[in-house]
């Protein structure tokens, strides 16, 4: 073990390891880390102390340490151990809670846990070097420790991996940290902005008392804040920053930063806006807004705050998709003109599932922004909880530590060190394009909202709070103290906000503010909203001949040298067939036929999900692989030479995640089609939230249309209860006012228009497809290929069997896979007393072609049939909406499954319904 098996109870170091690291060194000195070679060479140093050995013939030999140079050498690796441990540990005892004492977290930093005592302080280490203080007094090195790593800032960053990571954030925290001191214009913009938010509040609790609005009092920092990562984001090279945020602060980041006009806010507080919003409008805390930032230096930035429900951490993907949207659309993949930012709580960043979704994705090729700047407005209480029962880590941040990414805990209630912690994470985001989370420790001064009585659960807290003066007055109270601006200053700024703020308020009372529509991109400004009369008949989606066999030859050709497993080779064989010889398509061609003639019109099209490149069922096939190097190759990108690209990602196991990053794609960019396939029509479930809170109800709250297509594989084919149905009545109880289509389709051709008609509007609706599964492979759902060269996507289909006559004394209406088997008996028994009609579109019911359909057959007896149970389906939806027709139900009986789990029991029942029907 050579010269280091003396050193025992090393306190955190590997002894064989320290001995490599010296061999390495003997031989190259800089081949090991710059703090480990001032650590040799100090060591090496102690040696020249030792006495020396002589032989037998009195000449000296190999010096030999002496006890006093082995006890130095030790004490040097103890020093440097505690220096690490500050950098690991520091941060468990960092001064960075304003209203309570730090809880214990054993952190470990006393000099007697490194076998150091106050005897050593005046010894002078090597250590020190690490440090950049060079040999120096212990004394100086814990004080250097102390002031980096226990005052306002606890950084977390020696679990990275990365060493230039590391090494990058280890010197702006021991080197600029250390000597970080703002300029007085700095200083006197963060006043400026902590008074702004602070008068802001104060305002409001004065003028519209009783009124919620979830103030951000206690964290007011926050203000600066994101004034700053702004300015160092445009500094950077960003042109946009996108915000995504819950409702604490909300208002006041709308304002003092986004630039939402004081006389609209106060509009909303006196109820004068809600006769100029687009449908039922929503509550002032959750609205979104877009403008232009002007920088310190006089640079325009683009920044963004999307709306969001009262489901917190719900934006969080939203947010990067839209991000990502832009990046790809605008900036050509420069993830550094795209700044995204999620404000969050710290009771949701740890207990909402969401926030792990979106860290798990954010190095992924399909949903990678280059990092996200994650700010915790951490008040220590979630609505009423205390912070030790809401969560079971030490930080609500732990979360970072699966990513490798940096944690800046912080001190609410000094703001410079908030400054240097967004400053410092505004450079990592743009430099090494991974997340980073500041977590600002401050408090919430009201209770969840102001009515609420926060002194019920936390009245020891709350005591204390009472008591503590905001930031902008302990800030200002430094700077004086300091000598660092005029004592008149902040009087000064707080008097002309306050008369600024009533002046604002004064106008609103004096006279109606008009309702300004703020437009977060300018091509959503082309669109516009829809009216009923457009949902009559679907626009015109042909394509030209010339266009539909580009795609098709695409679809058939393979580069050279391509080797294909041979079940591919059959694929495009059956492709060249059923386009050249056949001429018709089946279910997966007129999908990508879509897809094709979209991106030949310039059209963005972008598709994820679990599986999608090939497809749950071995369907789709989009991406194909070679059989020897594994190289993806995607046909629809060569169809030619500048049309738009298809970008289709299989997904991470997720459904809110990814689906609500597909809205937020979509959100961003109307020119896209976006589609989102589950793997199993129920796993939808998984992403409710955004079904509920974003896809149906956007609109009508936000005035935000969407173009998503949720693809949701459904039927009733005897595979149990968990992958029968794609709920279709969730869906349609959701339905109302236009908000979305719901459509369960049957042909390939109809399929096709479909989405093309997703983006031949001149508005934008969500789309839910009860996609098929048995359908995909069915040999009669295809279609000839002069469909889709002609005409328009089809609500409803009549039957062309069974003629209007007299004799028809059914009539039937269905949708989706059951029409097959319908089919197929009416066919082998030449029933034409029972007219079979599809509704290819549910919501939004085509009425109109309904009622044509009931004209044609007056004498028959309608029903309505479905596979689902009674009270799943579509029967409900049907009994609101088509009051007029007395309809007669065959379906499943009523049940709290959707399906059976026995194939026999499934195939009795399935074929009970069709008998019923031609009975």
């Amino acid at each position: 073990m050579d010269k280091f098996t003396y050193i025992s109870n090393l306190s955190n170091a590997d002894v064989a390891y320290v001995d490599e690291l010296y061999q390495a060194y003997k031989n190259e000195p800089t081949s090991v880390d710059e703090t480990w070679q001032q650590f040799f060479a100090g060591f090496d140093f102690s040696l020249t102390y030792g006495k020396e050995e002589t032989n037998g013939n009195g000449h000296s030999t190999t010096a030999v340490p002496t006890t006093d140079a082995y006890a130095i050498a030790q004490k040097e690796l103890w020093v440097r151990n505690l220096i690490q441990a500050y950098r690991s540990r520091g941060h468990l005892k960092s001064k960075t809670n304003p209203i309570r004492p730090r809880k214990d977290r054993k952190a470990m930093l006393d000099l007697k846990d490194f076998k150091l005592s106050e005897a050593d302080l005046d010894q002078e280490f090597v250590a020190g070097k690490a440090l950049g203080l060079g040999t120096t007094k212990l004394r100086n090195i814990v004080a250097a420790l102390e002031k980096i790593y226990l005052g306002s800032i606890g950084f977390e960053f020696t679990y990275i991996r990365e060493p230039e990571i590391y090494d990058w954030l280890k010197n702006k925290i021991e080197k600029e940290y250390l000597n970080f001191s703002p300029s007085a214009e700095q200083k006197k913009r963060i006043l400026k902005k902590l008074n702004e938010a602070v008068v802001f509040e104060n305002f409001l609790q004065t003028k519209f008392l009783g009124q919620k609005r979830f103030s951000l009092e206690g964290g007011e920092s926050t203000i600066p804040a994101l004034d700053a990562i702004i300015n160092k984001s445009a500094e950077l090279g960003a042109e946009e920053v996108i915000i995504g945020m819950a409702h604490r602060g909300r208002l006041n980041v709308l304002t003092n930063i986004i630039g939402k006009t004081y006389e609209e806010v106060f509009s909303e507080f006196e109820g004068k806006n809600a006769e100029y919003a687009v449908g039922e409008g929503d509550v002032k805390y959750h609205m979104g807004y877009s403008n232009n930032y002007v920088t310190t230096v006089g640079k325009v930035i683009d920044i963004h705050l999307l709306p969001n429900p009262s489901h917190l951490e719900a934006i969080n993907p939203v947010i990067l998709g839209a991000t990502r949207a832009q990046i790809d659309k605008y900036y050509e993949g420069d993830n550094t003109k795209m700044v995204p930012i999620l404000i969050h709580g710290d009771a949701a960043v740890a207990g909402q599932g969401i926030v792990y979704e979106v860290v798990q994705m954010s190095e992924l090729k399909g949903y990678n922004v280059g990092g996200t700047i994650h700010f915790v407005i951490n008040n220590q209480v979630g609505f009423t909880t205390d912070f030790e029962d809401a969560r079971s880590s030490n930080y609500c941040t732990d979360i970072a530590t699966i990513l490798d990414s940096p944690v800046l805990h912080v001190n609410g209630d000094d703001p410079e060190a908030v400054i240097f912690a967004v400053e410092l994470a505004t450079e990592f985001r743009q430099k090494f394009q991974k997340d980073i989370f500041i977590d600002m420790v401050c408090y919430r001064r009201h209770g969840h909202n102001e009515t609420d009585e926060p002194r019920f659960t936390q009245p020891l807290l709350y005591n204390i709070i009472a008591k503590h003066p905001n930031p902008r007055d302990l800030y200002n109270k430094r700077l004086l103290e300091r000598g660092d601006v005029d004592a008149n200053l902040a009087d000064e700024m707080d008097k002309e906000f306050k008369q600024l703020l009533q002046d604002r308020l004064n106008l609103v009372k004096q006279q109606s503010i008009p309702y300004i529509d703020k437009k977060f991109d300018e091509q959503w400004a082309k669109l516009r909203h829809s009216t009923p009369e457009d949902f009559e008949h679907s626009p015109t989606t042909a394509v030209s001949v010339t266009a539909l066999e580009k795609v098709m030859k695409a679809l058939v050709t393979l580069p050279q040298g391509f080797k294909a497993i041979k079940q591919i080779d059959k694929l495009i064989k059956d492709r060249q067939k059923s386009f050249y010889e056949d001429k018709e398509i089946n279910w997966a061609s007129g999908e990508l036929l879509a897809y094709g003639t979209l991106l030949l019109e310039d059209k963005m099209v972008r598709l994820t999900g679990q599986d999608v490149e090939r497809g749950t069922f071995s369907h789709r096939h989009a991406i194909m692989k070679d059989a020897e190097t594994n190289e993806d190759y995607c046909q629809l990108n060569h169809i030619e030479e500048g049309q738009e690209k298809f970008w289709i990602y299989n997904s991470l196991l997720s459904e809110y995640g990814v689906l609500g990053f597909e809205y937020g794609y979509a959100f961003s960019n109307p020119n896209a089609l976006v589609l989102w396939e589950a793997q199993f029509g129920d796993f939808a479930n998984g992403a409710q939230i955004m079904i509920d809170q974003f896809i149906a109800s956007a609109e009508t709250k936000w005035g935000k249309m969407n173009s998503l297509v949720m693809l949701l594989p459904h039927g009733h084919e005897g595979q149990g209860p968990e992958h029968s149905s794609a709920r279709p009545e969730r869906f349609l109880q959701l339905c109302a006012e236009y908000n979305m289509i719901v459509a369960n389709i049957t042909t390939p051709a109809n399929y096709f228009h479909l989405l093309r008609r997703q983006l031949a509007w001149d508005f934008r609706k969500p789309c839910v497809v009860m996609s098929p599964k048995s359908l995909l492979r069915h040999p009669k759902c295809v279609s000839p290929i002069s469909d889709l060269t002609q005409g328009s996507f089809k609500e409803l289909i009549p039957d062309e069997y069974a003629k209007p006559t007299n004799k028809v004394s059914k009539l039937i209406f269905c949708t989706g896979k059951i029409y097959y088997e319908l089919l197929e008996r009416q066919q082998a028994d030449k029933r034409k007393d029972v007219a079979i009609v599809r509704i290819e579109q549910i919501h939004p019911f085509p009425m109109t072609q309904f009622d044509a359909e009931m004209e044609k057959y007056k004498k028959a007896k309608v029903y309505w049939v479905q596979e689902e149970p009674e009270n799943m389906g579509y029967w409900a939806y049907l009994l609101r909406t088509v009051r007029h027709v007395p309809f007669e139900l065959i379906s499943r009986k009523v049940s709290a499954s959707p399906a059976t789990g026995f194939s026999k029991v499934h195939a009795i029942e399935q074929a009970a319904i069709i008998n019923k029907v031609f009975e």
